[in-house]
């Protein structure tokens, strides 16, 4: 399954690799030691006593042994973990805005000159052979829908941390993402310390805005008809860490999935008292909704309780790119048009957000 209904995914949609990895190419990168991945200037030293050290997931449990020093990431944003400490990937797997190294605007300072990570692009399964050609040391695939066969494949290469088993494939928190992370890399007391600033920051914005709490919210998408978003999704983790609500039954609808489409029978479940649209253009995604009586008839609709967001902004990148470093960079976009869609005046403009 498409792990994000975005444009980038109706691109290369059904494009999947059947690389197998192929002991003769295992052998030619493990003969000669891998230079060193270049830590970002003013990183986070690794702590005293950081290693060895076990990182449970899905598939088991991985022992790193000493500090990594090439990692690569099949997560799709769990580069964001690492950087927010100073460690910089080898390389990354393309997932949303097609940034240089797969590092969004709220990320790049992070890097404080370092060179960028190569980016891994146009598959859907993870790139066996050229993982391998990276030799690298750690590979981290938490935000993934890795399967077992995946993984046994990667963990051949090097040791993989693969999602948790507590949640659903790309369910993850970005809290227990950036903890497993930072830890893995011998930074763990550095990762609580950034985890607690950032929940700092949404309960700030959380008690600033007691006209969020307990309204009902939700993060849809146009893709192929309409597509929702669970209660697992990191998006809607971003509404209710505001004090929204999501639609009761919503998990039931979708089912073991971080999303899914809905039924024409099922859009009861927009009519909520804020709606976010992840679209392809504000006027296009308005043009779709805007055709569907349904739809328009509404409260949701007739009372503009909408945020269209466009997916090809980096605004839109960073919605669907939940990590430490992007949420307050999303928090500040987002909370003025929420604001604006809460309130169920038609007469107050939801301002979109271009970058």
């Amino acid at each position: 399954m498409d792990r994000s209904p975005t444009r980038r995914f109706r691109r290369f949609a059904g494009l999947l690799t059947s690389a197998l990895l192929a002991g003769a190419a295992l052998a030619g990168c493990g003969s000669e030691e891998a230079p060193a991945a270049p830590t970002a200037p003013g990183a986070v030293p690794v702590e005293p006593a950081a290693f060895p050290v076990t990182i449970d997931h899905k598939y088991g449990s991985t022992e790193i042994k000493a500090e990594p020093k090439r990692i690569v990431t099949v997560g799709y944003t769990d580069q964001d973990a690492l950087l927010s400490v100073g460690v910089v990937p080898v390389a990354t797997s393309e997932f949303v805005g097609e940034f240089p190294g797969a590092i969004g605007p709220w990320a790049t300072s992070k890097l404080n000159g370092a060179p960028l990570p190569e980016v891994m692009k146009g598959s859907a399964d993870p790139q066996f052979e050229k993982i391998a050609s990276l030799r690298p040391d750690l590979i981290l695939g938490l935000y993934s829908g890795l399967t077992q066969e995946h993984y046994d494949k990667l963990a051949q290469i090097a040791p993989t941390i693969a999602q948790p088993k507590e949640f659903k494939d790309y369910g993850v928190p970005w809290q227990e993402s950036t903890r497993k992370i930072t830890k893995a890399v011998g930074r763990g007391g550095a990762g609580e310390m950034i985890i607690s600033e950032v929940e700092a920051k949404l309960a700030q914005v959380k008690q600033a805005h007691p006209e969020f709490a307990g309204k009902s919210a939700l993060m849809a998408t146009t893709y192929q008809g309409y597509f929702i978003y669970g209660s697992e999704d990191p998006r809607s983790r971003v509404l209710t860490s505001l004090g929204f609500v999501l639609p009761p039954n919503l998990d039931q609808v979708i089912g073991d999935k971080f999303g899914a489409n809905i039924s024409p029978e099922r859009t009861d479940l927009l009519n909520v008292d804020a709606l976010a649209w992840i679209v392809a253009g504000v006027d296009e995604g308005r043009a779709t909704l805007d055709k569907d009586t349904l739809y328009t008839g509404m409260r949701v609709a007739k009372e503009k309780r909408e945020v269209l967001i466009d997916e090809a902004s980096q605004y839109g990148a960073g919605i669907s790119f939940v990590s430490p470093l992007s949420v307050p960079w999303v928090v500040d976009r987002l909370v003025p048009q929420l604001t604006a869609a809460v309130d169920g005046n038609p007469a107050t403009e939801v301002k979109p957000v271009t970058s």
